[in-house]
């Protein structure tokens, strides 16, 4: 139902300063919001119904507030229903929502400080200057670049970068293609189960959060390599044992007498 737009006079608050008060269409015009959206709000819970007079639907400074917050949650990229769940969280764990963002925005900081770029034709071929002839159609085949019109876009240029350092060695791009998935699938999990943990534990940061965290992010990225580098010692002796290093000569023998 449409509610006719009425002037509310003000309630005097308690301090003795009035209490502002708006019908849905004012509330709209203040928020600068579509009354549909308004409504769309209150029905999925992010925005706390109004009090009703009659016929007409009152809102208060609460209400022009609790908008204010909601869109600045939307410019953060969350959906409605992450909203309502975030601003519920706030109003029973006592925190503000500036605390939620500042929390919200350190943990989106960027951890492998790798970002995709987009390159012209000219500045791909400079990249590949000195590699072979194919291999633009097989960075394009391993979706290691990706054509855009005129242009081309790379989704991790330093993960480009490795494989063209290993391609100049002789280990194709299908391979390091298949290497890569490999890693990707098992550090996955690894980055996933090393953030329930550090969820579920509420004292594993300590008693100051942002410090901890920040310094979580390099600690992590050498931990984990010195524990690959360990494991891939161990890994390769152990194939080492089992007569890898005869097999890799034979096939160095093979690709010599050709």
């Amino acid at each position: 139902m449409t509610v006719t737009t009425v002037t509310v006079a003000a309630k005097p608050a308690e301090s003795g300063s009035p209490e502002p008060e708006y019908t849905i269409d004012e509330l709209a015009t203040l928020a600068r919001v579509p009354s549909r959206t308004i409504r769309f709000y209150q029905s999925e819970g992010a925005l706390p119904k109004p009090v009703i007079r009659g016929r007409v639907a009152i809102y208060g400074r609460s209400h022009a507030e609790r908008l204010e917050q909601i869109a600045m949650l939307q410019d953060r990229g969350l959906q409605i229903k992450a909203i309502r769940d975030v601003l519920l969280q706030a109003e029973k764990n006592g925190f503000t929502i500036q605390d939620w963002l500042g929390s919200h925005d350190q943990l989106n900081a960027p951890w492998a400080g790798d970002r995709p770029k987009v390159l012209s034709e000219e500045e791909l071929t400079k990249m590949l200057q000195g590699h072979r002839p194919g291999l633009p159609a097989e960075l394009l085949r391993a979706r290691a670049v990706e054509r855009k019109g005129d242009a081309f876009f790379v989704g991790s240029p330093s993960l480009l970068d490795l494989a063209l350092r290993l391609e100049k060695v002789g280990v194709t791009v299908g391979t390091t293609r298949e290497a890569g998935l490999i890693l990707k699938k098992h550090l996955s999990r690894l980055a996933e189960e090393l953030t329930q943990f550090f969820v579920k534990r509420g004292d594993a940061l300590g008693d100051d959060l942002d410090t901890s965290y920040a310094e979580l992010r390099p600690v992590s990225l050498e931990a984990v390599r010195l524990v690959f580098a360990r494991e891939m010692e161990r890994a390769v002796r152990k194939a080492n044992e089992a007569g890898a290093a005869a097999a890799l000569v034979r096939q160095k023998s093979k690709k010599t007498t050709k």
